[in-house]
């Protein structure tokens, strides 16, 4: 009995001492980590929107209840608005997918970035290939885009992935998401706030 004591006694000062080493290393890089990734953010906003010079946050109650939409930013130059930035986390096969679609402030989308995703390696994954990613730049956003298995012939059609359709679905839905933010909140509405940065 004695020896069944001391050794829980070890395995507590054991879990202990590393509960505490794993609590100390997560304060001292949670905010390298954050920063981090606020600076991937920052660097994804500038490839959408090159001629903005400050990104704001678009005020999050107007984001309230839209489907897939993360934050939404406004690229200013000069106090003027010259491009919109969206994020979005749209399901894909496997879980999530992070986006973020830039859009020029006439409305046509500057491109996408597709982050973080749990889709499977070698199809899936492939949504991160210039190939597929690269359909998405100046599309018109007066209409909705559509996914084709065969050869793209309407500007609003995206070439699916063969074997990804899920993945593809997905990315398209997140684009969609963000296309009707755009033109139902976004194009309609005075400078946000910085409360979704």
């Amino acid at each position: 009995m004695r020896e069944v004591i001391k050794l829980g006694f070890i395995l507590l000062l054991i879990t202990s001492v590393a509960a505490v080493v794993l609590g100390v290393t997560n304060d001292a890089t949670g905010p390298i980590i954050e920063q981090r990734e606020q600076e991937e953010k920052e660097r994804a906003l500038k490839t959408l929107i090159p001629d903005a010079s400050e990104f704001i946050a678009v005020d999050c109650s107007l984001l309230i209840d839209k489907e897939d939409i993360v934050e939404a930013y406004e690229g200013i130059k000069d106090g003027v608005v010259v491009g919109y930035a969206v994020k979005v986390n749209p399901s894909g096969y496997s879980g999530d997918i992070n986006i973020i679609v830039g859009f020029a402030s006439e409305g046509k989308t500057t491109g996408i970035i597709i982050g973080t995703h749990t889709e499977t390696p070698g199809l899936g994954s492939r949504i991160k290939e210039d190939a597929f990613v690269q359909q998405f730049t100046d599309k018109k956003t007066e209409d909705m885009l559509v996914s084709v298995k065969g050869i793209v012939g309407q500007d609003n059609e995206i070439q699916a992935i063969s074997g990804a359709t899920v993945s593809s679905d997905a990315v398209i839905d997140g684009v969609n998401a963000a296309i009707l933010l755009l033109s139902e909140i976004l194009m309609n509405h005075s400078s946000g706030c910085s409360c979704c940065g």
